[in-house]
């Protein structure tokens, strides 16, 4: 018999299983193009829990697209502008163009964006509805930035979906 008191037993986390989870279910470990896949394929799921590595894996990928297009507006808006008597400097059409797919770009990944941050809230065993701290000014954004970068608590499990029978 040992004198060592007994450690309960950890469970294993879903990265260290061969294949990828059920979608239901966080991906540790996840592959960026693992990530961006669960992103898309969850796209409006407020339920469950997402891990911080599929987190920031689409938070650089959104990052560098929105970077890009960014960029691309501003070279192209620069080439074709035009500056009046007065001033007031008129952007090309390319600029435009750029601008209207830079909106798309945020309108289609701003409802799934929420979701995964609800669901990265939810692995830290946090509720969804602090996502609404980036409402405050500076202060919110820095208390949800901190949220998401805590390591993943077991007592987050209650909000995942039971699996299916």
């Amino acid at each position: 018999m040992s004198t060592y008191p007994q450690q309960p037993q950890q469970t294993e986390q879903y990265g260290a299983q061969t294949g990828e989870p059920p979608l239901w279910a966080p991906y540790y470990g996840a592959p960026i193009g693992a990530a961006v896949k669960r992103f898309f394929k969850k796209y409006a799921d407020f339920s469950g829990r997402a891990s911080r590595s599929e987190y920031w894996w689409w938070t650089l990928v959104s990052a560098i697209v929105t970077t890009i297009l960014n960029t691309l507006a501003t070279v192209v808006g620069s080439a074709g502008a035009t500056v009046s008597d007065s001033g007031v400097v008129t952007l090309g059409g390319g600029a435009i163009a750029f601008y209207v797919i830079l909106g798309i770009w945020g309108l289609a990944t701003l409802v799934p964006s929420l979701a995964l941050l609800v669901r990265r809230l939810h692995d830290g065993n946090f509720t969804g509805w602090l996502a609404l701290l980036v409402l405050v000014p500076f202060l919110g954004v820095l208390a949800v930035f901190v949220l998401s970068l805590l390591p993943s608590n077991p007592a987050g499990q209650r909000f995942d979906k039971p699996a299916a029978a």
